[in-house]
């Protein structure tokens, strides 16, 4: 019986030191902090551009007005709407009921002298037709418009500046006009208009470009204008950089040790597509920045790096 007691109580105390065993090894584990997965990077130092982009549409500045030089009727028209004419060419031919008269009372009195009255109308400059106002067989008088030219070489185009835009665009200076199907055009300052408009203050601006083809009038192209150009930039992936809800203070986390990162505060500059410039404070090529996993840290936290340094 007495030894039936003692190995009773040397199983309860078996049982204790087993239960205390494992409250250990539970409480060491939940001692063990909790380590975000994440991914790094670091700073890139190269050319960084910001630019603005407008809106600009094409067009002919001056237009030639093709108009009749006597009354009577257009013996021929050799126009079409779209045509392009080169300068001298004839246009219209005009015969009046006058001259018919005229010019055949003179042949019966003088076969020798051959006297037609017909009036030529040419055009002045080259360009295309944009608008045919009579065709052969129309009566017209003396004065009256026939057609619309387009003058080739006043072609444009016309860039609506905000005019507190106006330091980054000077006379004489390139810019780049994308056009809606991708082509890209280099482009030169020609001159400002003397006007703003009133409502949107906004001044036009004449842009001259050499097109290797034809291009439509009021198309519509994106110009692009360098704001600020530096040759030596310091930047982040846009994912490495953290905001608040107003995004008024920026910071990035930063690995101080193989499990810590903690919170900088930073100052940003130009912004592209997928990078931020980094004005302050500064980093060096060795410093590890978080890429992803960044987001809802608290001001220091561990991680866990996923990726190779």
């Amino acid at each position: 019986m007495l030894n039936a007691i003692i190995r009773y109580r040397l199983v309860i105390i078996l049982l204790i030191f087993t239960s205390c065993a494992n409250k250990a090894e539970v409480s060491e584990v939940a001692a063990e902090p909790v380590q975000t997965p994440v991914t790094i990077t670091g700073i890139t130092k190269e050319p960084m551009e910001e630019f603005i982009e407008l809106n600009a549409t094409s067009t002919y500045l001056l237009k030639n007005y093709i108009k009749a030089n006597a009354n009577g009727y257009l013996q021929s028209a050799h126009v079409m709407p779209g045509q392009f004419v080169k300068a001298e060419q004839t246009l219209f031919t005009i015969k009046t009921k006058e001259s018919e008269s005229i010019g055949n009372a003179v042949n019966k009195l003088d076969t020798a002298f051959k006297f037609s009255g017909t009036n030529s109308i040419k055009t002045s400059a080259g360009g295309f037709i944009s608008q045919v106002n009579h065709q052969s067989g129309d009566y017209v008088q003396d004065g009256e418009q026939l057609a619309v030219i387009s003058d080739e070489s006043s072609f444009v185009f016309i860039m609506e500046l905000p005019y507190e835009l106006k330091p980054y665009v000077k006379p004489g200076s390139g810019l780049e006009l994308k056009l809606p199907d991708g082509e890209k055009l280099q482009g030169l300052i020609a001159s400002f208009m003397p006007t703003v408009e009133s409502t949107s203050q906004t001044q036009n601006v004449v842009i001259r470009v050499k097109p290797a083809h034809s291009i439509p009038e009021n198309l519509l192209a994106k110009v692009i204008i360098p704001k600020i150009i530096r040759d030596h930039s310091v930047s982040l992936p846009r994912a490495a950089v953290l905001s608040d809800e107003t995004q008024t203070q920026f910071w990035v986390m930063k690995m101080t040790d193989s499990i810590t990162a903690i919170k900088i505060p930073i100052k940003k500059g130009i912004e592209t597509k997928d990078r931020i410039e980094i004005l302050s404070p500064s980093f060096s090529e060795k410093d590890r920045i978080l890429l992803t996993g960044n987001y809802g840290l608290s001001d220091t936290a561990k991680v866990r790096i996923v990726q190779p340094q």
